[in-house]
């Protein structure tokens, strides 16, 4: 009764349900969540250079899920320096680590995306899911948004222990395997955008060839992600 109150067609019954069940409380603004899992492959222009997908969620989500991380990890770890701190946050804001909560969480079956097989599906995944915290912030504030983060996310799907002995820093891994195998190592930035939307795309090559490529409105991040993807196709161990 509620929803029929509400006008709400039987699609957004059903996406209200969903999201529910995931979240643990009802979304008050739907076309919020319906924007988070849109991909700029398919979403529509609606301003000169700007468009309808999830990037700015993306980008917002992206800072939420950060100072999140650092406020818990910093409580739960009070004798630990800046330094162990930054790299465990890291691993868990991991760009495959990512991909594998909206998995388990069920987001990447609401993921509007073009059917194009260049796009990097963990990418992909791994956007949607930071999209999806941005949304839940709009939606509901920082309060909320804190609470589902370690309560329904870290405290259930994150093995913290685990990860502190898990390698994610593959730059240096990267750079470090270079050196043992004596290959030319450099990170190139094709592009640098401009405005709301500035990502960075940087290319790791190797010996003049181009082995990963990945894009993040953080450049560091961009190069850990194109470092991770050059790790997995050179098989490195």
């Amino acid at each position: 009764m509620y929803f029929l109150s509400l006008g709400l067609s039987k699609s957004d019954r059903h996406f209200s349900t969903s999201l529910k069940n995931i979240l643990g409380f009802s979304p008050k603004n739907l076309s919020l969540y319906r924007q988070a899992f849109r991909h700029s492959s398919v979403a529509k222009e609606i301003k000169e250079g700007m468009k309808d997908s999830n990037e700015r969620l993306e980008f917002l989500g992206d800072a939420v899920i950060s100072i999140v991380i650092a406020d818990f990890l910093f409580k739960k770890f009070p004798y630990r320096d800046e330094g162990f701190l930054t790299k465990l946050r890291s691993k868990i804001v991991n760009r495959n680590f990512l991909e594998q909560l909206a998995i388990k969480l069920g987001l990447n079956d609401f993921i509007q995306q073009s059917s194009d097989p260049g796009l990097n599906s963990s990418s992909v995944k791994g956007d949607a899911f930071e999209a999806f915290i941005g949304a839940i912030y709009l939606d509901r504030g920082f309060l909320q948004v804190s609470d589902f983060l370690v309560n329904n996310i870290l405290k259930y799907h994150v093995d913290v222990t685990k990860l502190e002995f898990t390698e994610t820093d593959f730059k240096s891994r990267l750079i470090e395997w270079g050196q043992q195998e004596k290959k030319n190592i450099f990170f190139h930035k094709i592009k640098e955008g401009n405005g709301y939307d500035k990502k960075y795309v940087i290319a790791v090559i190797v010996n003049e060839e181009i082995i990963g490529q990945a894009e993040h409105y953080s450049k560091k991040k961009a190069e850990q992600f194109s470092s991770e993807l050059a790790y997995i196709k050179l098989g490195i161990k």
